[in-house]
């Protein structure tokens, strides 16, 4: 006898559609519950799977508008989609269902980030607002932040401040609690595409169209140093959990890897055809990071291995904008100009590989 589900989906005309999840909710437990006893990323408990198993990479589609940006909620639930249209779009984590969407800004959504504490998002648009939302999506504050667009948002390790940086060449840096600005960095000589706070110190590490990184003091707002190497435009910057790394993504079709505690170049990393539009450090696997391309491709690559150890070279059809790890690092979400935000993660048993 044919289950009751099916004979009610076969009532209203519909096509029964079976929808493959990655069910990792008893995992997820233990993890919550092993949370509250990891001081630092040397605690990680071995429920993280091994990095074999996160290259093998199985798609999943979703989307109309163009997404922008991509930010997982803290305990890894959902997904939070920032389109050119202003719009955010709620995705579930599990099963890659559309559940909400809603008007956050007036113009298009440039950038995301939760505080450490996993209560506050803070998201920038194309007209330079920086607004606060509560984890439920009730927006509390907006406030016009820069004259141009804001690229990145930052926060301090402690949450209590955070930076932002944008189109008009300056770095700010915000007292959270009263959004006033402390004080404006400026060196770069040209548009500042990206930023990102120290895990663990009070330095800030920015790139720019000017070609060049730069490592800030955001208590005196003083450039500290000048990381040299990049020939065009710099779109993404990322400091490792270990605190010693800063990776850099460029126009130039190049990654780069930076030892802060020697101040040179560790190791560079050559695989697009194009421009390398984002980059993100796997949050658990200190040495495995991904890019997205230009071209559509994602690539994954692992620090003192000179070659990408797993590519998808289609993985969409136009640039790549946003990469974002699930905070548990076993799904890796893309978002592009094609129109389509993407779920990747490892091929069940006995499937084929995608890409």
């Amino acid at each position: 006898m044919p289950p009751r589900g099916a004979d009610v989906v076969e009532k209203r005309g519909r096509k029964a559609i079976q929808r493959r999840t990655v069910d990792y909710n008893s995992v997820l437990m233990k993890w919550l519950e092993d949370r509250a006893l990891q001081r630092n990323w040397k605690d990680y408990s071995s429920i993280v799977p091994d990095v074999n198993y996160i290259l093998n990479n199985l798609l999943r589609n979703s989307g109309t508008d163009v997404h922008l940006q991509h930010q997982w909620t803290p305990e890894g639930r959902r997904l939070i989609t920032g389109a050119s249209s202003g719009e955010f779009t709620l995705w579930n984590g599990l099963t890659f269902n559309f559940e909400t969407i809603l008007q956050a800004h007036d113009s298009a959504v440039r950038t995301m980030t939760w505080s450490h504490n996993d209560t506050w998002l803070i998201t920038g648009d194309d007209s330079g607002v920086i607004k606060y939302w509560q984890s439920n999506m009730n927006n509390l504050k907006a406030f016009t932040a820069h004259k141009e667009t804001v690229r990145d948002l930052t926060f301090s390790p402690t949450d209590a401040k955070y930076a932002s940086c944008s189109d008009d060449g300056t770095i700010k840096i915000w007292s959270f609690a009263d959004a006033i600005e402390e004080r404006t960095l400026t060196g770069h000589g040209w548009d500042v595409k990206c930023l990102d706070w120290h895990p663990t110190k009070g330095l800030l590490a920015s790139g720019s169209k000017d070609n060049l990184a730069k490592l800030w003091d955001p208590k005196t707002g003083k450039a500290l140093s000048t990381l040299h190497g990049h020939k065009n435009t710099i779109l993404g910057i990322e400091w490792n959990k270990n605190g010693n790394w800063l990776v850099t993504a460029s126009r130039d079709q190049l990654l780069r890897v930076f030892d802060i505690r020697t101040m040179r170049e560790l190791q560079s990393f050559r695989g697009h055809k194009k421009d390398v539009q984002s980059v993100a450090w796997h949050p658990h696997h200190e040495s495995l990071f991904a890019s997205g391309g230009s071209d559509g491709s994602i690539m994954y690559w692992h620090v003192g291995i000179d070659h990408h150890v797993a590519a998808i070279p289609t993985a969409h059809e136009s640039s790549v904008f946003a990469l974002d790890w699930h905070p548990m690092g076993h799904i890796l979400v893309s978002g592009s100009n094609d129109h389509t935000t993407r779920f990747w993660t490892r091929c069940r048993p006995g499937e084929a590989e995608s890409g």
